[in-house]
């Protein structure tokens, strides 16, 4: 396994005189799926360790909390196939969930999603075990997997879109949730649920469910978000995942759908991120749900919040996390909660400053439980993506105890890189 080391003197500084350092976590390298859709996680029992993963299989390390990097290429006898995720759990270990392609030839065989991969690493990022799996049925396919855990027991939960065939136009292919979990440090998984009710489609657009995010509170409870058809449901299970509700929670409406149409952009997703307050603070037990929409038209795109205090039952109208005018796109958005004092994070493109498609990135932040965001632009200098190229579909952020590490992907005359920044709280605007 080749490490790299990327000392803090060579990261790529775009502009010297910025508010927040931004960082190239990633750059190009030669016969390499290029880097984009990163994950980012902070070791909650080391906060100095700090890892990002991106496609397709590349994870990027820091043990002095963000001052040097190490990086690495983790392999499985079951294929990495991008649609990174990392999550952490109390006791240390890393979970590096991802696609699947144990033939190693990608579309051109059966194999390729067949299955969520999960590998640990008990070092920080150094070691990866093989990893185990779960969702194996074949023919089925697997997709855009994402993963939580229990913030004080050995209880991880994984779910993801299961298609009979991905991007099959026939009307009887379905698309729907499933949950697994593991309380085993990943080594076992429980066999594979579906817990939506109403299926959607195979095209991997509005009508597929797609995007299944789930969020474990301190009680075990665990809720998941996904998205269909202009609609965005919930399920939940209030005994660590055995049972599931008979019909899933709508609780709200993503207007024009999850897939949008953003200038420069090949494809563009809006899709719901979970999250929830396990702090001691006063929002203690609250569920939050970022996602973009376009209900004020196709061209302008925004990034909408909405909570509820009493798991999932009720929901509050939507709060408008970008405060610019209208006629702009904000876009990509994904959220997290620093579990040592509830503040809510949310980071998304924005392109309010240009009247082209040149895109920045903003980070929003709540300390009163979502009922007021500030926001702050923390890229250095904005870019322009290619429509020919792709993009990737999320970003990905991290937080804990007053430290955020927000990680996107930039392009620039049609190549990406990951960039990524340390922000300390205490460094954010005031006003």
């Amino acid at each position: 396994m080749k490490i790299l080391l990327a000392l803090t003197f060579s990261m790529l500084v775009l502009v010297t005189h910025a508010q927040y350092k931004n960082i190239t976590l990633a750059e190009p390298l030669d016969g390499q799926f290029p880097p984009l859709e990163p994950a980012v996680v902070i070791n909650p029992s080391n906060p100095q360790n700090i890892l990002v993963a991106t496609a397709l299989n590349r994870i990027i390390f820091s043990k002095d909390g963000g001052n040097s990097w190490l990086q690495t290429s983790v392999q499985s006898p079951h294929g990495v196939y991008g649609d990174p995720v990392l999550t952490a759990d109390y006791k240390g270990n890393v979970y590096f969930v991802h696609l699947a392609d144990p033939g190693g030839k990608g579309r051109s065989t059966t194999e390729w999603l067949d299955r969520i991969v999960c590998q640990r690493s008990t070092d920080g990022g150094v070691l990866w075990n093989p990893g185990t799996f779960t969702g194996l049925n074949p023919p089925k396919d697997n997709d855009k997997p994402w993963a939580a855990v229990h913030p004080k027991k050995e209880l991880m939960a994984m779910t993801w879109t299961q298609f009979d065939q991905y991007g099959s136009t026939d009307k009887t292919c379905e698309s729907n949730i499933l949950f697994s979990k593991s309380t085993a440090k990943g080594e076992k998984w429980s066999e594979p649920v579906r817990i939506n009710k109403e299926a959607g489609d195979c095209l991997d657009d509005d009508y597929t469910a797609m995007g299944a995010t789930p969020f474990i509170d301190q009680e075990g409870r665990i809720f998941v978000v996904w998205a269909k058809g202009g609609q965005l449901y919930l399920d939940r299970s209030f005994d660590s995942g055995e049972i599931w509700l008979r019909s899933d929670i709508a609780f709200g409406q993503q207007m024009g759908g999850w897939n949008m149409t953003i200038p420069g952009l090949g494809r563009a997703n809006g899709l719901p991120v979970i999250s929830g307050d396990n702090s001691t603070g006063p929002f203690r037990g609250s569920v939050y749900v970022a996602f973009a929409d376009q209900r004020f038209g196709s061209d302008d795109t925004d990034i909408w919040f909405v909570k509820s205090p009493n798991r999932g039952d009720n929901w509050s109208d939507p709060v408008r996390v970008n405060s610019d005018g209208k006629g702009k796109h904000q876009f990509m958005p994904w959220m997290t909660v620093d579990q040592g004092n509830g503040a809510i994070y949310v980071m998304y493109y924005d392109r309010r400053a240009y009247d082209d498609e040149q895109t920045d990135v903003y980070l929003a932040w709540s300390m009163d439980g979502g009922n007021h965001f500030n926001e702050v632009k923390i890229s250095e200098k904005p870019f322009t993506p290619d429509p020919k190229k792709f993009f990737g579909d999320y970003t990905n952020i991290s937080a804990h105890m007053g430290v955020i590490v927000p990680v996107w992907t930039r392009m620039d005359n049609g190549v990406t890189n990951v960039m990524g920044a340390v922000i300390k709280h205490a460094d954010l605007p005031t006003k």
